[in-house]
């Protein structure tokens, strides 16, 4: 599969936006950065779909510009005016070469899902690789209105249960890409998770 992180080099805080190119090219997320769409054209003159995690704003603000860009399908599991196509727990969508499940991961947002294929994982922010709290295996943050840290503690197990042991590529809204035993860094997100303790306790 081949994925080019496109917001990789924002000098503003954004997710992780990645492009997916092959038989559905798919923008996975849109993320924050000005020029996403610049990014995006220099890999591709065409692209198919936009597919979102969540829409907190760090993954949704440049959703407009790429959508008019590039007037392709948008999926996503909550309302949006762009939405094109409504995302359910369960769904597959193709994305690139490879058709992923959709498993709605709510916790961190109450619209989030993750898309899990045979090989990959795209995570959102339920689960990443690493960030500011922890250098391998983290979770989401639920320390903010509508966030359930229960609730994502559920959709994390429920992701172990539905992700193939054979998943070895794992690319996260926020972190660097993982690549290797994608199931250990998800439980040892879960076992963070479950001691309950503050992601960021000074925050």
């Amino acid at each position: 599969m081949n994925v080019t992180h496109v917001t990789a080099d924002a000098d503003v805080f954004t997710c992780n936006a990645y492009l997916v190119t092959g038989e559905r090219t798919t923008l996975v997320d849109a993320g924050a950065m000005e020029g996403v769409v610049d990014v995006v054209r220099d890999h591709t003159d065409h692209l198919d779909q936009v597919v979102l995690t969540h829409q907190h704003g760090d993954h949704v603000a440049q959703l407009d510009p790429v959508l008019d860009a590039f007037s392709c399908d948008c999926h996503a599991y909550a309302q949006h005016p762009r939405r094109t196509h409504e995302l359910d727990d369960g769904d597959f969508v193709k994305i690139g070469d490879e058709t992923f499940e959709v498993v709605y991961t709510p916790g961190h947002a109450a619209d989030h899902v993750a898309y899990v294929s045979e090989s990959t994982l795209f995570s959102g922010d339920v689960v990443v690789h690493n960030d500011a709290a922890f250098d391998y295996g983290s979770f989401g943050r639920t320390d903010m209105d509508g966030q359930s840290r229960e609730r994502l503690i559920e959709s994390i197990k429920d992701l172990l249960d539905r992700m193939p042991d054979t998943v070895e590529h794992m690319y996260a809204g926020h972190g660097d890409e993982f690549h290797g035993d994608v199931r250990d860094v998800v439980e040892t997100a879960l076992s963070r998770a479950e001691r309950r303790q503050p992601k960021y306790p000074d925050g």
